[in-house]
């Protein structure tokens, strides 16, 4: 009998197109496919159409050894597509399209007696676009959840501050980067980071509350205090994708126990960095581990 997945992951599956080619994405799926290769088992709650881009999204996503049980196949819409545009920095922009098939993510019955047995629902902003998948996610969260981790992605013009705030109040887990929290909070550009985790905290009484801050490292502020952590040099390729491998690495440590080690931070970041520094959100010239 297959495990139950400890992670079930609800959001968008889309392709990249990159300058360089097409590559798998989405950021909930990202964030499966890291904590698959953590060791944990992951599942995808999103749809794809019923297209050569599904079909293949599917494959790639079962090779990654994430879950495809609820990753459902539109006939309606099809599957998702991102233009990204890189600077010389390998910073990405993004023309997100629409409607697609991750606009309709269904929620069958069988889904929320398996989350019954999970550890963790990770869940983003930008899938909250429809009105139909906000709905979705709000029934979701009112399961029994030992932890709700919700991954800001602020993504004009598909995001409300109002929306965003209420969805961070039934998290247990906030991650967003510097200009996210600063735009949450009403922050200046003076306001340093750990004020900033500890206001984002007060204003949406989460007991965790994680600001990544790009080639700077990150802040953490959880059960054990403020952390702090720079992250390792590299050459950014692009860093699409670098957030959410960092995401995984924090779910994955924290399921594992691992919270109150003086590392536990820097191995976040120590994960992102290796991702921005390869092609693609789940680089495949090797497995990026911890």
């Amino acid at each position: 009998m297959t495990a139950m997945p400890s992670v079930f992951s609800f959001g968008e599956v889309l392709w990249d197109c990159l300058p360089r080619g097409l590559f798998l994405g989405g950021a909930p799926l990202n964030v499966a496919a890291h904590l698959a290769r953590l060791g944990v088992k992951s599942a995808i709650v999103s749809a794809v159409g019923c297209d050569v881009l599904g079909d293949e999204a599917a494959a790639r996503i079962a090779a990654y050894g994430v879950d495809t049980k609820y990753l459902a196949r539109s006939k309606n819409l099809p599957t998702g597509s991102v233009g990204v545009k890189l600077d010389e920095e390998g910073v990405a922009s993004y023309e997100i399209r629409g409607p697609v098939a991750w606009d309709e993510i269904p929620i069958p019955e069988s889904l929320h007696a398996d989350l019954a047995a999970s550890q963790a629902l990770v869940f983003g902003s930008l899938a909250t676009r429809s009105a139909a998948n906000l709905a979705a996610l709000l029934s979701l969260l009112d399961s029994d959840w030992p932890m709700r981790v919700f991954d800001v992605n602020l993504r004009a013009p598909f995001y409300s501050l109002e929306r965003v705030m209420a969805l961070a109040g039934l998290a247990d887990l906030v991650k967003c980067n510097e200009a996210e929290a600063r735009e949450l909070c009403g922050a200046s550009e003076n306001e340093q980071p750990d004020r900033l985790a500890r206001r984002l905290a007060d204003a949406t009484d989460t007991g965790r509350v994680c600001i990544t801050l790009g080639a700077r490292g990150a802040v953490y502020l959880g059960p054990f205090g403020l952390q702090r952590a720079v992250a390792p040099r590299v050459k950014a390729v692009d860093t699409v994708g670098a957030g959410d491998a960092f995401l995984a690495a924090m779910v994955a440590g924290i399921l594992k126990g691992e919270e109150d080690r003086g590392d536990f931070l820097m191995g976040c970041c120590r994960l992102g960095a290796y991702v921005a520094g390869c092609e693609g959100a789940v680089p495949e010239e090797k497995q990026a581990r911890r």
